[in-house]
């Protein structure tokens, strides 16, 4: 078989980062999108429960269902500012998230209804893929698929620190956001920005992000467990989270 060359000699940056090898041993056609699964060489079949019980929805949707609780598939901004309070976040916090996140999503989504915004910034389910801007991760799709290779290849290229690849300090997230950014896309910046500083403050455990938890990020699960163990009193033993009485960073 011939081998795949994945760095050129005229390009540093191919060997800075490298893809990850191999993920199709264990995630069968790992660059093919998943519609409904976030796979990985750890959980090459998902979130099992969580996938079979929303399989009617893609990733990228099973990614905001927390918000939306009344499951009318309409995210408004009072669900936005529900489900941050619910995740362990402030007041401050969770103020700010309705007015950045139905702003630059509302319209977005509103389009595959209509062309007039919506007057009550609301977000709709069944369109979200048309929010996906650029500069982010590319592991979900334009169509709200989730990519497994393109997972793999984020630890691939850059976690540095952590030899079995399965862990990404701050330090290595900005420089994931800062390789993964698109020229002159300031939106895209910004919002990438917003969402991976706001997913290290909430799953963060010894300043490092374990590449599970991210995963479960992006399906969304992860944001039912974490609700369920702040309300059972076990409490969330991750983030650097803005929590609930006070301003200040505090655990759990």
């Amino acid at each position: 078989m011939t081998s795949v060359e994945t760095c050129a000699e005229k390009a540093a940056v191919t060997r800075e980062r490298p893809v990850a090898v191999g993920a199709d041993k264990v995630v069968r056609s790992a660059g093919v999108a998943r519609s409904n699964i976030a796979s990985s060489t750890e959980h090459p079949h998902g979130t099992k429960v969580w996938a079979s019980q929303h399989k009617d929805y893609t990733v990228l949707q099973q990614h905001i269902l927390f918000w939306d609780r009344d499951q009318d598939g309409i995210i408004y901004p009072v669900d936005v500012y529900r489900g941050f309070r619910d995740l362990g976040f402030n007041i401050l916090i969770s103020m700010i998230a309705p007015i950045t996140v139905s702003i630059g999503v509302s319209y977005a989504t509103r389009l595959a209804h209509t062309y007039w915004p919506d007057p009550y910034l609301r977000i709709y389910i069944d369109s979200i893929h048309k929010a996906k801007h650029g500069s982010d991760s590319g592991v979900i799709d334009s169509e709200g698929r989730f990519v497994p290779q393109n997972f793999e290849n984020l630890f691939a290229k850059y976690a540095k620190e952590d030899k079995t690849r399965s862990t990404l300090t701050l330090g290595e997230l900005f420089q994931l956001m800062h390789g993964q950014r698109c020229v002159v896309d300031p939106f895209g910046s910004i919002s990438s920005f917003l969402e991976f500083v706001t997913t290290w403050l909430l799953i963060q455990k010894d300043r490092k992000i374990q590449k599970e938890d991210l995963r479960r990020v992006y399906d969304g699960s992860l944001f039912w467990e974490i609700k369920a163990k702040r309300n059972d009193g076990s409490g969330w033993d991750k983030g650097f989270q803005l929590g609930r009485d006070g301003v200040w960073p505090i655990k759990g």
